[in-house]
This record gives C-alpha cells, structure tokens and sequence, in this order.
C-alpha cells in the first residue's frame, strides 16, 4: 500500500488535475468552435441580407413582370452556391474542432493512463499481509475512474463525429437542391 496517505493524495491529485486540464482544453476548443461559427454566421447573415436587398431593389425597378421574375431567377443560383459554401465552411470549422478534440483528449489520455499505471504501481508495493482486499479495492477504484474517463473521451468523439456528418448531409442536400435548380 501506500507508504504514507499524502502519496496516495498526490496520485489522485494528480490525476484530477489532468482530468480538469483535459476538460479545460476541451471546452476552450469548443468555445473558439462557437466563436468561429458565430462569425460565419454573421458573414453568411450579413451577405445575405445585402443579396435580399439587391435582389429587391432589382425585382422593384423592374420594367415589367418577365423582367422580374428573370431577376429572381438571377438570384436564385447565387443563393445555393453561397448556401452549399455555407455548409461547406461549417463542415470545415467541425471538422477542426473535432481533430483538436481528437488531439487534445488523447493527449490527456495517455498522461491519465501513465499516472494511473504508477498509482496502482504504488497501491501495489508493500502490501502487509491482511490488505489484499483492500488494494484490490483501491485498484478497482482507480480503474473504474479511467474507464468513465476514457467513455467521456469516446462519447466527445461519437458527438462530433456526429454533428460533422449532419452537417455533411444538409451541405450535399443544398448541391443537390443546387444542381435541380440549375
């Protein structure tokens, strides 16, 4: 066992701190995520309200009805192609949180995995007799805790992966709305 309860203190100190630190690189990610697709919205809005009231503007000058209806037209192939870059820019922006996320998590899983394997390196030195039950407690304990990391760690990734392939779908339904309008 350990030969003092402050060893067993710092492991698991340790340890907390990785989780915190994965945790906190995580949610900065998904923070600068959001960011980056707040600021595409804002672009794709703006440009959008510009093509809306240039296509208005086209529509009410119009001289008669053919030439309105042709200006509508106009419009129409522009707005599908922005609305395929659109998908095309947020599949990226997921696709980038998702690879860090990727980074980030295995990167603090294998400093997890290290502490652990010297934790339950150190649970299992010196053990007096009698204790057997008791470090296999410990270890059980232990193990427990890295397994829900490492579910935490795959249920981000199942997430993202899932987001980045509806993203994917709605961005091929616009080229293909894209290509039918053309």
């Amino acid at each position: 066992m350990f030969t003092n309860p402050e060893q067993f203190a710092s492991a698991t100190k340790t340890l907390f701190d990785l989780q915190m630190q994965t945790f906190n690189a995580l949610a900065s990610k998904a923070v600068q995520g959001v960011e980056q697709v707040v600021a595409l919205n804002m672009a794709t809005a703006k440009q959008s309200m510009e093509n809306t009231l240039a296509a208005s503007r086209q529509f009410s000058q119009a001289p008669d009805p053919k030439a309105a209806i042709d200006a509508i037209s106009a419009r129409m192939q522009p707005g599908v192609s922005e609305a395929s870059a659109y998908g095309e820019q947020l599949r990226q922006i997921i696709a980038d949180i998702q690879k860090e996320f990727q980074q980030a998590a295995d990167t603090h899983l294998v400093e997890a995995k290290n502490t652990l394997s010297a934790l339950i390196y150190d649970v299992t030195q010196n053990v007096k007799p009698g204790q057997e039950n008791a470090v296999e407690i410990i270890k059980a304990a232990i193990e427990n805790a890295f397994r829900g990391y490492e579910q935490v760690t795959q249920s981000t990734r199942e997430a993202m992966r899932r987001v980045e392939e509806q993203v994917a779908q709605a961005t091929a339904q616009l080229q293909k709305a894209g290509q039918a309008a053309q």
